[in-house]
């Protein structure tokens, strides 16, 4: 279902977030605010990749972020198409996040406060707007790894464990999530410093500081993502170790277990068991045979431990 909400800034500025929107509304806005065509066609079409466009009198920018989808346990692209002046800040996106709706409800707080103390000419700046959004996005992506991290560790006490089914099966989805976020985060890296130009640009170096802060944040995200993908590959390379040894460990056992059967199996198919010249009947025969299978036996499993098998 979409939504749209309007968050006054000041008299001359506004903040228009849209969630899910219509074909019809994006029409309504693209002629209204007479963007780019191409515009248009990446609001309502899937962009695989952070970018940024630069026009006369605006920007428009494509992010993404994480987003978990509880059913599949995996991470989808929450993409985040911007339009931003100095007078107006449009977003849209297709999928409801917490980090988005407390910055909307801080600058609604704000401006109750302003008509409370009567300062109707304060001054909103949409470059500050903007990177507050970014930041509070980025911040929850943060938390995200945080968790994420607690979960490989969790994921490690339990990995000698190879008896629960699960186990394979979360270390596998986890391996995707990582080069997904890896494959999300990496692009924006190179994006956000355009970013921090242009957006130097529009607002004559206001904001550069802010953009230089979210860089940062950017990079240190960048680098956690790696270090979870060095954990979960060691991790799998541990697991591969101890399934090797869980085979060598059965295969000893079926090669002891076939040190008693084979010498059985060579003497019935050599005497055959209903052939009367055998004289299996006779005692002394009986046992020697008995006798040298276990002799055989014996001797193979003291070789193994002799050899470590």
């Amino acid at each position: 279902m979409s939504s749209m909400d309007v968050i006054k800034l000041d008299r001359t500025k506004h903040w228009m977030d849209f969630v899910n929107p219509s074909v019809d509304e994006v029409e309504e806005i693209m002629e209204k605010y007479d963007f780019h065509s191409l515009d248009r066609d990446a609001i309502l079409e899937e962009n695989q990749y952070a970018r940024i466009d630069t026009y006369d009198n605006y920007l428009f920018i494509v992010l993404h972020f994480p987003k978990f989808e509880q059913r599949t346990k995996r991470y989808i692209h929450n993409e985040f198409n911007i339009f931003i002046s100095k007078n107006y800040l449009l977003t849209f996106r297709y999928f409801n996040t917490s980090a988005v709706n407390k910055l909307k409800e801080k600058n609604e707080d704000i401006n109750a406060a302003k008509k409370e103390m009567e300062e109707e000419d304060m001054q909103f700046n949409t470059g500050i707007i903007l990177y507050e959004l970014i930041d509070n996005l980025l911040l929850k992506v943060m938390k995200m790894l945080e968790y994420f991290g607690k979960e490989l560790r969790s994921l490690e006490s339990d990995l000698l464990d190879i008896d629960s089914g699960k186990l394979i099966e979360e270390i596998m989805i986890k391996k995707r999530n990582i080069i997904t976020l890896k494959h999300m985060i990496k692009p924006q890296i190179a994006v956000l410093k355009l970013i921090e130009i242009r957006m130097n640009e529009l607002f004559n170096g206001e904001v550069e500081l802010y953009f230089e802060n979210l860089e940062d944040k950017l990079d240190k995200i960048y680098s956690d993502i790696q270090l979870l993908q060095e954990n979960i590959d060691s991790m799998e390379d541990t697991l591969k170790s101890v399934f090797e040894f869980k085979t060598n460990t059965t295969i000893k056992y079926l090669t002891v277990f076939s040190a008693f059967m084979l010498p059985l199996t060579l003497v019935t198919s050599f005497f055959w068991m209903n052939i009367e010249q055998a004289t299996f009947h006779n005692t002394l025969i009986t046992w020697s045979i008995i006798g040298t299978i276990f002799t055989l036996a014996i001797s193979v499993y003291f070789l193994m431990r002799w050899k470590k098998i």
